[in-house]
């Protein structure tokens, strides 16, 4: 009964948040602050959803201006979790296809997210050059999760290069997130489903403009953020053993 309850409300909610934001939308189309806004109601959704979510941002990163946000991206949930790590100022970069999705894609897209084709290289290249342009000019940051796609338990997949070919371009920061494991441990039928951890990590910054880099600083940031991930996976582990 209780799945059953949370499901429904949970489904509510999501529903009814972007239909607001949707409405708060049209009044400033693509403001710089509607991500942030509407992240800050989606997060609070994790509370129905029987967990609490710790966000860690250290000195270096706050009030930090644009940089590229690099998270690991695990399930369905994650619109809910990782959404209280959302900063002022930033966007999100997701596949084109999802304006399609009813009242979620519309929401997605006057937020001022930035839709790409991936099915298409070159508007892909093209989506990635208006991408840096909005981080230069309009002073954006951007959260993209260089997985490609949800981990759904396999653990942290490889990167691709895009997030870092796009902080090159723009001269900016990366600046890892690092969300604990939910896979496996969000039961809604449970009551407490515990605590998830994020951790913004120090800002990375990376100076040579070439491919090579880029393929580099994809994989020391892969191996950082899998260390932290550990980490904090075991610091929730002992947490639950007291």
């Amino acid at each position: 009964m209780l799945t059953l309850i949370r499901c429904v409300l949970m489904s509510f909610l999501f529903l009814f948040i972007c239909i607001i934001s949707c409405f708060y939308c049209l009044l400033r189309p693509f403001h710089r602050n509607n991500v942030y806004h509407t992240a800050r109601y989606l997060g609070k959704v994790s509370k129905v959803l029987g967990f609490e979510v710790e966000v860690r941002i250290p000195e270096s990163v706050k009030n930090i201006g644009p940089v590229v946000y690099v998270a690991n991206h695990q399930n369905n949930y994650d619109v809910f979790t990782v959404a209280n790590a959302v900063q002022p100022g930033t966007v999100t970069v997701g596949k084109k296809s999802l304006k399609w999705i009813p009242i979620f894609g519309q929401m997605y897209w006057l937020t001022g997210n930035i839709l790409i084709d991936r099915n298409n290289k070159n508007k892909a290249m093209s989506t990635m050059n208006v991408t840096v342009s909005k981080i230069i000019k309009n002073k954006l940051s951007v959260w993209m999760f260089p997985e490609g796609t949800r981990s759904r338990g396999r653990g942290l997949l490889p990167f691709k290069t895009g997030a870092f070919r796009t902080a090159i371009q723009a001269n900016v920061p990366i600046v890892p997130i690092c969300a604990s494991n939910q896979e496996g441990t969000i039961k809604l039928g449970r009551w407490d489903n515990g605590k998830i951890i994020i951790e913004l990590l120090d800002p990375i910054h990376i100076s040579t403009d070439n491919s090579a880099n880029a393929r580099r600083m994809a994989d020391q940031t892969h191996a950082l953020m899998k260390a932290k991930i550990i980490l904090l996976d075991e610091e929730i582990a002992k947490g639950k053993e007291k």
